[in-house]
């Protein structure tokens, strides 16, 4: 029976050269979700007989993200390359609004801490949408996913 999500995810730990708590647990979170509830499915491997559930490791080689995604016992199905030159700019907006969100808690009003989240949340939503068009024909997926999946490449671009 076909089970098309993600049953692992994996950063490559050598990516993320720097990370603090906040970010630490956004990454938790998003990892925790995604695991819960996804739609996942590679289109290759799904067509070749593999049904799920999925093994997902996400790097960055060479300015690519890099979707390595592997059977539910770790074989190799697919690798699936996305230049990252259309995320560079969400990514960048989306650091400076979630800093302005952190530094907000810390010591803003809650009005203004929902103006910033408001923010926050448009940049993200904007971002999975591009994720999603980038996926295109490659993997299928449903937008909660990819806004999970954009905090992860997220976090793999953090830099002290």
């Amino acid at each position: 029976m076909a089970d098309p999500r993600i049953s692992h995810i994996e950063l490559d730990e050598a990516t993320i050269i720097w990370r603090n708590a906040d970010i630490e647990q956004e990454r938790r979170i998003a990892i925790f979700d995604l695991i819960e509830e996804n739609t996942f499915k590679p289109l290759r491997a799904f067509e070749a007989g593999h049904v799920g559930p999925y093994r997902l490791k996400l790097s960055v080689d060479d300015g690519r993200l890099v979707l390595a995604v592997a059977d539910d016992g770790g074989n190799p199905l697919e690798t699936v390359i996305l230049g990252l030159g259309r995320f560079r700019r969400p990514i960048r907006e989306y650091f400076a609004i979630c800093d302005s969100y952190y530094q907000a808690i810390r010591k803003a009003t809650a009005t203004e801490i929902e103006t910033i989240d408001m923010a926050r949340r448009g940049i993200h939503n904007d971002a999975a949408d591009t994720l999603l068009e980038r996926l295109e024909g490659k993997i299928e997926t449903d937008f909660p996913t990819a806004r999970r999946l954009f905090t992860l490449i997220c976090v793999l671009h953090i830099r002290g």
